[in-house]
């Protein structure tokens, strides 16, 4: 299989016997070593693991045996999930000293039990505290669509494995924007579910009261597939909220009909380049959606996000930081010792506004049922370039890519991000946005502007 083929099409010709799960297997393994070394995605390459799960596959297909909705089909994980036998680095220098993970996360098994075969682990902002994709001590992972350029973080591998067609599934994580930025930065379909719906066992923390699990991929069919085979109450996940089996691959044929979709104004109309907003236009040309609705207090929102990130992450960190200050990125590091200093009360007060926003963002889906927002301010930015133009102010460019992103993930609405392709050039984003649990609209919308040729995941040269 080529690397344009998605991860439907793999599993669909294993599954009907034009393609052997090792077939697949050997192909993604060939083009990660050929491509991988200008793009820096992977961290960790698991060839002999994968070589003995296809052959299983292989093996269980000639015994007749049913292969999963993800036969064969390749998949590479960021590198904070439990992979057996690897340690789970976060992204760190200091983590990678730790013993390797008995067993995989929750989420690598279940994709494997749907029939897709792990080929590997990504590479990612340092624990995941970052927009950029840059990491200090692996490297910064390059945008397929041009080398000099960012991928967006933290999710940096996870954009660029799927972009330049190494493997056509990853998984990421999202905190306050992680899969949908490099999603945005890199030209790919990416989910954030709901918080709470999938399961985090076996995955590093960030900031557990808004660290999401998901995937990336290049068809939103893909990210239902995988959407469907994640899904499941997990014990071992203290936040996940239990909830029925949802399957939403069926509902992608439904379409939009009967719809309400909204554009997020206000705050969500301005502060970023142009051909941001341009995108929202053109998504909401396609999807017929002419109303303007207003996220209540989304500036405050992201102002409250950064008070709980910073004070969350940093209480996770605080030993580390007393006895291994210079084994931390320099960026991380300070951002995680400003946040030793943020004052009790005043993470309160950004708890108790966290309760009222999230009360008046939900009051808004009584009258629509999916809102549509830009997910960056700009495009891709250069590799190590420290700032950027916003309402012609400059401003750092690290904390401000995730503008957009940080009011939605505030309170764990699901999102998917849908790449758009705007006056040529790098590819930029749509957030697509629904209520919790609605996945399933969100994804609908989605598909919608994939069948439109507005919503396209291009794999780059």
């Amino acid at each position: 299989m080529s690397a344009h083929e998605t991860a439907s099409a793999i599993a669909a010709a294993v599954t009907a016997g034009r393609l052997s799960a090792a077939a697949s297997v050997e192909a993604a393994l060939a083009r990660i070593a050929a491509a991988d070394p200008g793009v820096n995605a992977f961290t960790d390459v698991t060839a002999e693991r994968a070589r003995t799960r296809a052959a299983e596959i292989d093996a269980g297909l000639a015994a007749g045996k049913a292969p999963g909705p993800l036969a064969g089909v390749p998949f590479a994980v960021k590198n904070l999930f439990d992979v057996e036998g690897i340690p789970t680095r976060a992204g760190s220098k200091i983590n990678r000293e730790r013993e390797p993970a008995g067993r995989d996360g929750a989420l690598v098994r279940r994709l494997e039990a749907a029939g897709a075969v792990l080929v590997g682990a990504l590479n990612m902002g340092e624990y995941a505290y970052d927009f950029t994709g840059e990491n200090a001590h692996d490297g910064p992972s390059r945008n397929p669509h041009d080398r000099a350029r960012m991928t967006g973080g933290s999710s940096g591998g996870s954009g660029a494995a799927v972009a330049a067609g190494l493997v056509p599934l990853t998984l990421g994580s999202d905190t306050n924007g992680s899969i949908r930025v490099p999603s945005a930065f890199c030209g790919t379909f990416g989910l954030k579910p709901t918080f709470g719906r999938l399961s985090r066992a076996g995955s590093y923390p960030f900031v557990a009261s808004f660290d999401h699990l998901g995937p990336l991929a290049r068809s939103v069919a893909d990210l239902g597939l995988a959407y469907d085979a994640m899904q499941g109450e997990d014990p071992d996940d203290p936040w996940q909220t239990p909830r029925p089996l949802e399957p939403v691959s069926a509902a992608l044929a439904q379409g939009t009909t009967g719809l309400r979709i909204a554009v997020a104004g206000g705050y969500f109309a301005r502060g970023g380049e142009p051909d941001c907003f341009a995108a929202v236009k053109q998504a909401a040309e396609a999807l017929g959606a002419t109303r303007s609705i207003e996220i209540p207090e989304a500036a405050r929102a992201r102002a409250a996000a950064f008070v709980i990130t910073a004070a969350e992450a940093a209480g996770l960190h605080l030993d580390r930081l007393r006895v291994r200050p210079g084994d931390y990125d320099p960026a991380v590091r300070d951002r995680l010792i400003a946040g030793t200093t943020i004052p009790a009360a005043w993470v309160h007060r950004a708890q108790r506004f966290r309760s009222w926003y999230r009360a008046r963002v939900l009051a808004l889906f009584d009258e629509v049922d999916v809102i549509l927002a830009p997910c960056t301010p700009c495009r891709a930015l250069r590799i190590g370039q420290a700032t950027m133009e916003l309402d012609g102010v400059t401003v750092p460019a690290r904390p401000n890519i995730g503008v957009f992103t940080q009011p939605i993930s505030f309170i764990g609405l699901p999102v998917v991000a849908v790449p758009v392709r705007v006056g040529g050039g790098l590819p930029l984003a749509v957030q697509v946005i629904a209520a919790p649990w609605r996945e399933d609209l969100a994804l609908r919308v989605a598909g919608e502007l994939e069948a439109a040729g507005v919503g396209a995941a291009p794999v780059a040269g």
